[in-house]
Order: C-alpha cells, then structure tokens, then sequence
C-alpha cells in the first residue's frame, strides 16, 4: 500500500522567530507527495521552521517542494539527511530568476518584426522556388539528352488526371458560369436595348478569360493539392530518400511528368471550358431572350477575334507550369509528421491560385499594350 507524505504544525515555540514548525513526515518524493503539497500551499502566516527529521526517501520533486515552501515563508530546514541537503542544494541552485512571461513588445515594434520575418521569409522561398524550377529545367534537358529515361506512362498517367479526370467538373463549372454571364449581362444591357450584344459579352469573356482562369483555378484545387498530398506523402514515409538511395531521380519520377502533364493539358482544358461556358451562354439565351442556339453559336464566330484564341492558349500552359510546380515544390518540402502534409497542400492551392491570377492581371495589361485588348 502507497505511503502518503505528510505534515505535523507543532506548536510555536519561544526565541526570535514567531510562528509553529512544520515537521514532514513519509516519503517527499513524487508518487507521494501530492496532498502534502496541498496542505502547504494551504498554509498561511509566518513559519519558525521547516523540520526533516522524521522524513523519507526525497528526490529532485520534493526537495524543489520543501525549498519552496521554506523560501516563501523566509523559514530555516532543519534536520534534513545528507541526501536531502545536497538535492536542496541543486534545487536551490538551479532557481531561475528568469520571468515566467517575458514583456512584450510595443506594437509597433511587434508589427514591424512581423513584417520583417515575413520578408526575410518570402526572400528565402523565392530562391528555394527558383532553386527547385533549376532542378526540374536540368531533369528536363538529362531526360532529352537521354530519352530512355522518360517515364512515358507516367505522364500518360497523369495526363488522365489532370484532363480527362476533371472534364465533368470544369465542363460542369464553364457551362454554369457562362450561364450565370449570360443572364447577369442580358439584364444589364437590356437598359440600353442591346440584349444581343450579350453574344458578344459571351464569346470574349469566357474564350479570353474567364475560360482558362477557372478552368486553372479547378486544376489548383483538384491537381495542385493531389501533387502536394502525394508528394508530401512520399517525403514523409522517405520514399523519395528511398529512390535517391537506388539512384532514381525524384524530380524525373515524381517531378517532371506532373508538371508536363499539367502544361500539356491545360491548353485542352482551357479551350474545353471556353467551349463549354458558350454552350451555357447560348443554352440561356434560347431561354430567355429568344436568341436561337444554332444563331447564338454562329454569332460567335463574327464577333469573337481570333486572337482572343491565342490570348487563351498562351496563358493556359503558363497557369499549368504554375499549378504544377506550386504543387510539387509544396509536396518536397514536407518534413516531420503527417500535420505537415495538411498544411503544405493548403499552401499548395493558396499560392497557385494567388500566382494565377496575378499572372492573369498581368497578361490583361500585356495583351491590352500589344493591341489585343
């Protein structure tokens, strides 16, 4: 049967100091010494002294207790073993004086450390990114030096799941976006009665825009986060140490045939989805504006330029290489426990849809400068 440590609050007795002795009785170590603590937290007024005379066993626990109930009450210890004085002696000398929650910063100091860290942070990732496009440039041009060593089926592979995987989703998608243009813009034109220019709202916005943009922003929440959570995965359970251990290049593997799948596919998707958010334009418009579908889609072949064709099909492979290196790079960067797989995917998608539409602000302008506008 376990023995409790305990007190006994003799008497006060006569000399210079006022207040009783607290004698300890049983072992003071740390399977036994829970109540007792309790009972000297419950103590209260002056101490004339703390005896050890009929105490136990004592470890670094009690020792650390019975100091600092003596040093609160500013009481001597007294009859303490050998043992006990020289754990006393550790446990005093290891005090720290340290506060237990340091002052904090002023605000505008705390701000501008952030700041800082955040900076110093973006620095170090824009040369890890660049590090890690160097390296998949330099596994592009090996493999072309040595064909043999293309994983051919991979990128078939993931070709299926990039593009013809998703074609329901972003078909389903394009079709009620061009649906939502269509309505949202016959309402607004047809103020000024000119309901029939919603063709040619239509045609332009999804064939240079609105087509490819969301079409890259399925394929960052749909692929983007698959690259990263299978990467990610791969990293932690150190298949990819396994496969540089066997002399297999994880970026010709792993890397390359998910970025080339996402470059090669994206300009299909893309033109799909443009195709797709006309079909849903023209679907509403023989609802509600009497607009004949087959008048619908023969109008937008006048009023449609061709290079609104071209602006998609630029961006479309750059918005690909974007979404799959963001994926990539977040999935190899993953170290620790399985938390971090989580949290590299979810960086995954922000970046990459962040990057795509920074990058489609600055095609608008730089098509607009061009004349393509």
């Amino acid at each position: 049967m376990r023995e409790w440590a305990d007190l006994d609050v003799q008497e006060e007795g006569t000399g210079d100091r006022p207040g009783p002795t607290v004698a300890l009785l049983g072992p003071l170590v740390i399977s036994s010494i829970g109540p007792l603590d309790r009972k000297l937290r419950a103590l209260t007024g002056p101490v004339k002294a703390v005896d050890l005379t009929h105490a136990g066993k004592i470890d670094t626990v009690g020792a650390w207790t019975v100091w600092r109930f003596a040093e609160a009450h500013h009481a001597p210890i007294t009859g303490a073993s050998e043992q006990a004085q020289r754990l006393l002696e550790v446990v005093k000398g290891a005090e720290s004086q340290a506060e237990i929650a340091p002052p904090r910063s002023g605000v505008v100091l705390r701000v501008l450390g952030d700041v800082g860290n955040k900076v110093i942070a973006l620095g170090q990732g824009t040369l890890r990114v660049i590090a890690f496009l160097g390296a998949l440039v330099a596994s592009f041009g090996a493999v072309m030096a040595h064909p043999r060593r293309f994983r051919r089926q991979a990128l078939v592979r993931q070709m299926e799941l990039v593009g013809v995987s998703s074609l329901g989703i972003i078909g389903m998608m394009s079709f009620l976006v061009g649906v939502v243009i269509a309505q949202q813009g016959a309402v607004q034109l047809a103020q000024f009665g000119a309901e029939t220019l919603t063709i040619n709202l239509v045609g332009r916005i999804t064939m240079r825009e609105l087509g490819v943009l969301m079409t890259a922003i399925m394929v960052a929440g749909r692929s983007g986060s698959a690259f990263a959570a299978q990467i990610g995965t791969m990293k932690l359970t150190e298949e990819v140490d396994a496969m540089r251990t066997i002399g297999v290049s994880p970026m010709e593997a792993l890397v390359l045939p998910r970025v080339l799948a996402a470059v090669l596919m994206m300009p299909l998707l893309g033109f799909y989805a443009s195709i797709m958010g006309i079909i849903g334009g023209a679907t509403i418009s023989a609802w509600t504006l009497d607009i004949p579908f087959m008048t619908f889609l023969a109008r937008i072949q006048e009023v449609v330029p061709l290079h609104d064709l071209y602006v998609g099909l630029v961006k479309a492979p750059v918005f690909g290489l974007i979404v799959a290196l963001t994926g990539c790079y977040q999935g190899m960067q993953v170290q620790g426990n399985a938390e971090e797989v989580g949290l590299k995917t979810t960086k995954a998608v922000v970046q990459a849809i962040f990057a795509v539409i920074v990058l489609d602000a600055f095609f608008a302008v730089f098509f607009s400068r061009l004349g393509w506008g």
